[in-house]
């Protein structure tokens, strides 16, 4: 690895630990212990699902208590907008369109944060301990204000440092923070599940079979996620001959899943929401409601299955366009074998992206859902989803190619100056 590379991934992991150090600021005026000790009564609920994407800094009420999930559910409204309305989407696809669409983002984001922080904080004013402490220890209207400016600025900050990550660093700078929020609370799960061994609550062998099904959504992710569609591409006589110093690829990969990771983060973010909304309410047709859609019930694993299924078939319909593809080819003098250029391309092409996302649908709707409830059965006292470990190997899988690519064009970039 050369410097720059070098530099590259030593300024991610600057921004990742800053990222860590923010999760234990928390919001001023706010009783821990309180927050703490309602937190772990509702570790295996929506709660303790958000705590865990959040890597724990909501169970502190840090600054970054909402995390990056404002950013997402603002970029979930943007990105159905620009499906619907051609203006927004030509204006993402320009260069200077595209700096007004994330504008429009951030600006969303904010009004986001500021609603949810605002709900989080009233919502904190009738929290109280086992020994009947309050979780506010200042003049509520002082909290509200304090409280929301402090979450709306941990926020901002979060975004900021995913947009420096991709910017500057090495890979997605969004999923990097998801990531590292899930992989922080690893540590803590392992020492949990020893404490339950060691006092009886759980048997070893529950624990081996875990293992088991945790290596075994590892291993279907990984095949999946490595699996690809090549069509093949040939060029006219001219083409090859003036690139025949160069490299042209004959082939057009279409991975299995072409949305990544995106569609179990979405779902994730909208069923969450709800979900910990009502689970704050005193009301008891409130609190049934949110039961009923807990992560720990089959009726969110369900609704889990549907909603990335969408969100697969949406985003891949966004990010694969076949129309673009078909037209380049056209200009770079290459074709498919045995199908005309233009529209025909453009369709076969549609064709098999649809195949391709079926299956892929289907196979992150299943490792959303399958893990817990393989876990469920066998009678696990603490969640356990696909959801986080498809995000921790996707974003692994997706850095390491990235850092990989970077190797690549570092080498070429020599090749280069020996040759001049």
């Amino acid at each position: 690895m050369n410097k720059d590379l070098i530099n590259k991934i030593l300024l991610t992991l600057g921004f990742i630990l800053l990222y860590r150090l923010l999760a234990y600021v928390p919001v001023p005026g706010v009783n821990i212990d309180v927050v703490k000790e309602f937190f772990d009564s509702n570790a295996n609920n929506a709660l303790g699902l958000v705590n865990m994407f959040s890597g724990n800094a909501v169970s502190r009420l840090s600054i970054i208590s909402l995390g990056i999930m404002p950013y997402i559910t603002a970029s979930i409204i943007m990105e159905l907008l620009a499906a619907t309305f051609p203006a927004l989407g030509k204006m993402k696809k320009e260069r200077d369109g595209m700096q007004k669409y994330m504008q429009i983002i951030r600006y969303t984001t904010i009004v986001i944060t500021l609603i949810q922080s605002i709900g989080v904080s009233m919502g904190l004013n009738s929290l109280t301990g086992q020994s009947g402490q309050s979780a506010i220890s200042i003049d509520m209207n002082t909290f509200v204000a304090v409280s929301s400016i402090s979450m709306l600025t941990g926020t901002m900050l979060l975004m900021w440092i995913g947009e420096q990550i991709t910017q500057r660093g090495i890979g997605n700078g969004i999923s990097l923070i998801i990531f590292a929020g899930i992989v922080s609370a690893i540590p803590g799960a392992i020492g949990g599940t020893i404490d339950l061994v060691n006092n009886g609550q759980m048997n070893f062998l529950t624990v081996i079979a875990i293992l088991v099904i945790v290596l075994a959504t590892v291993g279907a992710i990984i095949y999946v996620e490595l699996g690809e569609r090549r069509v093949p591409v040939s060029y006219s006589r001219k083409v090859m001959m003036q690139n025949q110093n160069r490299r042209v690829m004959n082939y057009i990969p279409i991975k299995v899943n072409l949305s990544g990771v995106i569609p179990a983060i979405f779902a994730s973010a909208i069923l969450m929401f709800p979900a910990t909304v009502l689970q704050g309410s005193q009301n008891k047709f409130m609190l049934a409601i949110a039961d009923f859609i807990s992560p720990t019930s089959y009726t969110f694993n369900i609704l889990m299955f549907l909603f990335v299924v969408f969100f697969a078939f949406f985003y891949a319909s966004i990010t694969f366009n076949a129309k673009d593809i078909s037209e380049n080819l056209k200009k770079q003098g290459g074709f498919i074998p045995g199908v005309r250029p233009g529209e025909s391309t453009a369709g076969f092409l549609n064709e098999v992206a649809s195949k391709l996302t079926l299956w892929g649908a289907v196979y992150l709707g299943l490792i959303s859902t399958v893990p817990w409830l393989l876990v469920k059965a066998m009678g696990v006292p603490f969640y356990f989803g696909g959801v986080a470990v498809l995000i921790v190997v996707q974003v692994a899988i997706d850095t390491m190619r990235k850092i990989e690519a970077q190797q690549y064009m570092n080498k070429y970039q020599t090749l280069s100056a020996v040759g001049l």
